[in-house]
């Protein structure tokens, strides 16, 4: 081989490395935050693997309040900023005295409130998102109009109640809610009124997001 052919072949495999880290910079720059992710497995930090008794080491920088459980901080979460993390035997006791369990941000703000399965060892079935920082992938979240959610995402089925209609979406774990008041007048009253999806208005708002894992 010829100094000129060496030369060339340096000069080659220089050009191959600069490639590969070059792809594994942008790569790396165009990972996505998931904090507030939606996914078909996640809800940011939540896994849909996840177990209840877990739930301290998941959300360790935030509150995590039971409805049930007898604590100054079940009914006002906001009077003492000692989180339940931080508690003795007190999180960790939540998950198998409490059937939802809440997860506050500190600061106040309420992310979800969790509902756990009947399992033994329980996980988590049902998730009401509250935050409007937490979206799908397709951008769609609490506050986020029926319009939003006919453009992304198949309905697979409406179902009509007192004051709702509860719309389900073909191949997702997510659900939503939205309240009769957004309907037009002639479709808000009576349960056992059948409503498609065309009557919807495009402009509704979506009162409960949900994601049920069960």
């Amino acid at each position: 081989m010829t100094v000129q052919q060496m030369t060339e072949t340096y000069r080659m495999r220089f050009i191959v490395y600069v490639l590969i880290a070059s792809s594994f910079l942008v790569q790396c720059t165009e990972e996505k935050d998931t904090t507030f992710l939606i996914t078909e497995n996640s809800i940011g930090k939540l896994q849909k693997t996840s177990f209840a008794k877990d739930l301290e080491n998941i959300f360790e920088l935030d509150s995590i309040v039971g409805e049930s459980a007898n604590s100054m901080q079940i009914n006002n979460p906001f009077a003492n900023k000692m989180e339940l993390s931080q508690a003795p035997d007190s999180t960790s006791k939540i998950w198998s005295t409490s059937k939802k369990i809440k997860i506050f941000e500190k600061g106040g703000a309420h992310l979800l409130t969790l509902t756990q399965s009947e399992d033994s060892i329980p996980k988590i079935e049902n998730i009401r998102i509250f935050d409007a920082r937490f979206i799908t992938d397709k951008g769609v979240g609490i506050n986020s109009t029926f319009k939003d959610i006919k453009e992304h995402y198949a309905i697979q089925k409406i179902i009509t109640t007192r004051n709702n209609v509860v719309v389900y979406l073909k191949n997702s774990d997510m659900y939503l809610t939205i309240a009769k008041e957004e309907l037009p007048p002639s479709l808000r009253y009576g349960a056992s009124t059948n409503i498609e999806a065309v009557q919807i208005p495009d402009k509704a708002r979506i009162k409960y997001l949900m994601i049920g894992w069960n």
